[in-house]
């Protein structure tokens, strides 16, 4: 769905761990890293498009996560206008996103990235709350600024302090 404005409706996925540290995604053939993230069907509301978007992927369904909270509304970002699909009928120029933060209550092996026809990613680490700010890509990075900054109390408590960062990273690759 594309609104009036030209921003398709979309959700964002910030799963955290116990430790705090967020899954961040590889693109399938690509070396950028992202939140898991998508489009709302018509025929959607925002969590049942997140929960839809969870499983296609990571292969995660409802009973492996618990919902923390989501952004109070809508959080905007234009795309550069090279990425702009000119002749595309509505014009799409951007993303509003509701951003869902989620915490695992399963095993790392319930990921499966390969659970849907299209497979968004090829591996994955657990990572420092705010390192994707700095990692996603530059027209990506206010939103995603916003939707940490925002739910960050809720993970973190009240002031939205971090614990220290763990140093143990582990990636995770699709064979």
């Amino acid at each position: 769905m594309i609104d009036s404005d030209g921003f398709r409706h979309n959700v964002g996925i910030i799963l955290s761990n116990a430790d705090g540290r967020v899954f961040w995604g590889k693109r399938i053939g690509q070396c950028t890293w992202q939140f898991p993230q998508g489009g709302i069907r018509p025929d959607e509301s925002p969590e049942q498009a997140m929960y839809r978007e969870l499983w296609e992927e990571t292969g995660l369904e409802e009973r492996h996560v618990n919902v923390v909270g989501h952004t109070r509304g809508w959080l905007r970002y234009r795309l550069p206008k090279n990425l702009v699909r000119r002749h595309a009928s509505p014009r799409c120029i951007g993303q509003k996103q509701v951003w869902f933060l989620l915490s695992l209550d399963c095993d790392e092996s319930c990921f499966n990235l390969s659970a849907s026809a299209k497979p968004e990613f090829d591996g994955w680490r657990w990572v420092d709350y705010w390192l994707p700010v700095e990692e996603v890509v530059f027209f990506k990075r206010k939103v995603y600024r916003r939707a940490l900054s925002e739910l960050a109390p809720l993970l973190f408590g009240a002031d939205g302090a971090m614990p220290p960062a763990i140093v143990r990273e582990t990636a995770h690759r699709v064979s």
